[in-house]
């Protein structure tokens, strides 16, 4: 009997079909498959779908060497048709994605459906079928039915072959044996023993080579020991070498936590972190000097930060609660000593930020205030100290942030102003430190914002301006800082709103997809950095308004939907995060605006009620956020929109009230606008006019508020005079 051939009759053991956003996902499964040894004694078995090879290559992946193709469909059918199995990457990404159902489609049309395998990386298989859920679906269309005998979908349902990486499930590891299981019909059990026992060979060696190193170490920390008892000659070598370890974790703290987070890998600053705490804990009782305590703090400090940016807000409070727990009997202890001051009021002043992303005001200006009183204390003493300067800034920064939530917005101008003339005043003096110049970049922002809020759009895009040019420059000189791009499109994306407020909607549009295409580049760099997710979904959801209201329903509504499944993942893992519960709501509002205009009003309907559940709360919280108040009101107007007359007017009178009692701020156009569209709708027309004298006045010229005066047929033409005003103020923002 002649043996079989160990060779494929396919040219490719898989094809990997996914979405563009996903491709971080498919670059590392293409290189497990491909890199992958399968276990010497599975090798030349005969199986169901063959021999079993020795490796699992090649495996097509990459849709670009596609890309000059003249007939790209047919070169796609092509590749699937010399594919052994095909995997897909599944998400919400890869569920809307035409390739990706068009690539199963074709697939399943050769005759192969029981050769497909699936990879979950994120969303919720079957949430399609959940009402309110459905943009959290992963399984693309054509991979939820069966063919019928002409090859169209059918009603028939099926179940996809997973695996599943998504936290909490199989894990990567497993995730990929569990594939390669599948596709070389081998059972996952007999894998996964050969990899355990190919993985504890490893372990082994490692272990081996683990035991020689601290053999070593341990002889040289005894023979440390011995010369530190032994004379004072051998006493000072060994305080010499506690120095050289002492130096080595300030490296670690420091240099090297710098470097790191410019690259944005979390997991590494919190794995080198860990081992600078389990050095720490290591020494003993006698060798705790205040030094190693100072080091032990900032340590602490370290680890709550990372904690802080994955979103695990519990556990950064932990780490920076004990870490205040040391600093401040060693800054009592030393009062003139600048360098513990400004130790002690920084981790209070982490505590306070973290307080004020769970919502908690209070306890959030609590910990700025003792902060700022630190700092005060030791600015009397070393007045010149620029770094203590730079902290006052920051806290002026933090304090105002919550007098601005309170509604407190004279007060809160009072801190942004000090920390514009502090950052005004330090900056020139070290132009290369890229983190006061961001500073003094934030401090123009923050005036600008408060501008906005009082009507004053020119003043407010002119700082936004000044702000966009000061983050350009320091990303243009270090473009690989990941960080530095995050603040880029952070104020990127402010600028081009506002712009839109103005009636500029195409620069609008256009800064607000430079802010979503670096974020989207941003996220792979780091999974686990949460802001880099949620500003790419926040600046998504406002993106997908505009092109909305510009007529481009259907690129709102895929930006949308990744926008919404990002939130749904970040505020499951986060619940106490009120800023991405909102920003949550946010998104759900925008995809009911887009139901309402694709004239789906039962889903709008549902939309809007689900995005106030939960903004209602969060208002009663914190009754003078502005951007709550915003979106709670809009939620309201929104629902009354697709609401029967009797509901529709209550809903329009209570987001009416609770406008019209702001204390601060009150000439905020956004807010002037959705008064004007909730009185014009209550027949109130005579009301609405001096707010629309005021809003031409501003400059404000917002297609949602232009769309809603036409319908009403009032005249609403562009106001010549301002934007003059507009350009004089971009001309000064450009000179600064």
């Amino acid at each position: 009997m002649t043996q079989a051939s160990a060779t494929p009759a396919f040219r490719y053991r898989a094809f990997i079909s996914y979405s563009h956003q996903d491709k971080s996902w498919a670059a590392w499964l293409h290189k497990a498959l491909e890199a992958y040894v399968i276990p010497r004694r599975l090798v030349g078995q005969t199986t169901a779908v063959g021999v079993t090879p020795a490796r699992f290559a090649p495996v097509f992946r990459d849709r670009d060497e596609l890309a000059s193709a003249t007939d790209l469909g047919h070169k796609v059918n092509e590749a699937l048709a010399q594919s052994e199995c095909l995997v897909v990457i599944c998400s919400p990404r890869s569920a809307v994605s035409h390739w990706v159902n068009q690539e199963v489609l074709a697939f399943k049309r050769l005759g192969r459906s029981e050769r497909i395998f699936c990879l979950i990386v994120d969303g919720e298989p079957g949430a399609s079928d959940q009402l309110g859920r459905e943009a959290e679906e992963c399984f693309a269309l054509a991979l939820r039915h069966q063919l019928t005998a002409n090859g169209a979908l059918g009603e028939e349902r099926t179940e996809p072959i997973a695996a599943d990486v998504r936290p909490g499930k199989d894990g990567k590891s497993n995730a990929k044996l569990k594939l390669i299981a599948g596709m070389l019909d081998v059972g996952f059990d007999a894998l996964k023993r050969r990899e355990l026992q190919r993985h504890i060979r490893r372990v082994v060696a490692l272990a081996t080579v683990a035991v020689m190193v601290m053999t070593v170490t341990t002889v040289l920390a005894i023979a440390a020991v011995i010369a530190r008892n032994a004379a004072v000659a051998a006493s000072h070598a060994a305080e010499r070498r506690q120095k050289q370890a002492e130096d080595l974790v300030d490296f670690i703290l420091g240099d090297l936590n710098d470097k790191l987070a410019q690259v944005s890998r979390l997991d590494i600053m919190e794995a080198v972190d860990n081992q600078a705490m389990n050095y720490f804990q290591s020494l003993p009782t006698g060798d705790v000097t205040e030094e190693a305590l100072a080091q032990r703090i900032k340590a602490l400090e370290k680890i709550g930060s990372v904690r802080l940016d994955q979103g695990h807000l519990p556990a950064a409070m932990a780490s920076y609660q004990a870490a205040l727990k040391l600093a401040v009997p060693l800054a009592a202890a030393a009062p003139a000593n600048t360098s513990r001051q400004l130790a002690c009021a920084e981790v209070s002043a982490f505590i306070g930020m973290t307080h004020w992303r769970q919502g908690e005001l209070d306890a959030a200006q609590q910990s700025f205030v003792a902060a700022q009183t630190l700092l005060h204390r030791a600015h009397l003493l070393t007045p010149d100290e620029p770094q203590l300067r730079f902290q006052l800034a920051t806290i002026d920064n933090n304090i105002g942030h919550v007098l601005e939530a309170r509604g407190q917005l004279d007060e809160a101008l009072v801190q942004y102003r000090s920390m514009l003339q502090l950052m005004q005043q330090l900056a020139p003096t070290q132009p290369g430190n890229a983190e006061w110049m961001s500073s003094l970049g934030s401090a123009y922002n923050n005036i600008g914002r408060l501008a906005l809020m009082r009507g004053e759009l020119a003043v407010a895009v002119a700082h936004y301006a000044t702000d966009d040019a000061i983050e350009s420059a320091l990303t243009a000189r270090d473009p690989k800082d990941a960080s530095q791009r995050d603040s880029t499109l952070t104020v990127r994306a402010i600028l081009g709103r506002t712009q839109a407020l103005t009636g500029d909607l195409k620069n609008g549009m256009e800064r607000l997809q430079q802010a979503v295409d670096i974020a989207t580049q941003l996220k792979p760099i780091d999974p686990s950095n949460t802001d880099f997710q949620e500003h790419a979904a926040l600046y998504a959801t406002q993106l997908a308004r505009l092109r909305r209201l510009s007529g481009d329903l259907r690129a709102a509504n895929a930006l949308t939907v990744q926008a919404l499944a990002t939130f749904a993942t970040l505020t499951r893992q986060a619940p106490a995060n009120i800023g991405w519960r909102r920003e949550f709501a946010e998104a759900q509002l925008e995809q009911a605006a887009q139901s309402r205009a694709a004239g789906r009003i039962d889903a709008s309907r549902m939309q809007a009620s689900a995005a106030l559940r939960v903004l209602d709360p969060l208002l009663a919280r914190q009754p003078e956020d502005r951007a709550t108040l915003l979106a709670t009101a809009g939620a309201r107007l929104s629902l009354a929109a697709v609401d029967d007359a009797p509901t529709a007017r209550p809903l329009r009178e209570d987001a009416l009230h609770a406008m019209q009692t702001v204390k601060n701020g009150r000439g905020d156009p956004r807010l002037l606008a959705l008064q004007v569209d909730a009185l014009l709708a209550l027949g109130r027309t005579a009301e609405a006019q001096p707010l629309i004298r005021q809003l031409w006045n501003s400059g404000y010229r917002d297609a949602a508020l232009v769309q809603v005066l036409q319908r009403e047929r009032i005249d609403y033409p562009v106001n010549a005079a301002f934007q003059q005003e507009l350009l004089a103020a971009s001309g000064d923002s450009q000179r600064k």
